[in-house]
């Protein structure tokens, strides 16, 4: 089995290669994972230090974007582009523990995706209270029943990607697209941790219009999405 960890990244530069070191470490439990850091268009070094990473550990990989476009169009072009029959996303800062990637993949067995959920997380009280509310707000509209959707570690098989339409904030809404699509999901707490280098991208209020918008435009899908009948559905005359 072939796995691959897409990074997306926005001026992280102090943060590359430690999560690189780190990745690298799992090779010995997850041989021939690769790690594909996307750098969305960084006005700093974070693109120097990708490569830096890739000259030092031979599992890393790297994408650049000249211009930022969005942590969704990072994400799916790395996801699309990544050659592996289980991908694994994380976040850049830090904060999600790689160590929890074996477990996420031992988890993957007799399902289509794995979502870790931050059992004990390491924000700020504000942050804490603005995605519990945003998780039940969006569990009303979406009825994924997903309790942390903003955590970003998942696990989940090459196809699942054919679930994820090509629009901003597809990231935000990841598990609601694939059980719309009939995959299987299993939830498993994981570590979190507190952001000690680089600066936090979003902000609750920063978000909330975004994410407000983003989540009609899943309404709106799902009203529109026309689900693939199985073969044994589809009668030939």
């Amino acid at each position: 089995m072939k796995v691959a960890v897409v990074v997306p990244v926005y001026n992280e530069q102090d943060n590359i290669l430690p999560l690189a070191a780190e990745m690298d470490r799992l090779s010995s439990q997850v041989p021939g994972i690769q790690v594909l850091f996307v750098d969305d268009g960084s006005r700093d070094s974070t693109w120097g230090r990708i490569q830096e990473a890739k000259s030092r550990y031979a599992c890393v990989r790297g994408l650049h974007y000249d211009r930022n476009r969005g942590q969704s169009s990072a994400m799916l072009v790395g996801l699309r582009m990544a050659d592996a029959d289980v991908l694994v996303t994380i976040d850049g800062d830090m904060q999600n523990n790689p160590a929890d990637i074996p477990r996420l993949l031992n988890e993957l067995e007799g399902c289509d995706a794995v979502c870790g959920y931050r059992a004990k997380r390491k924000d700020t009280w504000a942050r804490r209270i603005g995605s519990r509310i945003a998780n039940k707000v969006r569990n009303a509209c979406t009825r994924d029943g997903i309790r942390d959707t903003g955590c970003s570690l998942k696990a989940f098989r090459k196809a699942c990607v054919e679930d994820l339409p090509p629009v901003e904030g597809v990231h935000r809404f990841m598990p609601a697209y694939f059980k719309l699509n009939g995959r299987t999901i299993k939830e498993v707490a994981v570590d979190h941790r507190p952001r000690t280098m680089g600066v936090s991208k979003y902000t609750n209020m920063k978000r909330l219009p975004r994410t407000i918008f983003d989540l009609f435009g899943f309404i709106w899908y799902r009203k529109r999405h026309l689900r693939t009948l199985p073969a044994s559905d589809v009668h030939q005359a």
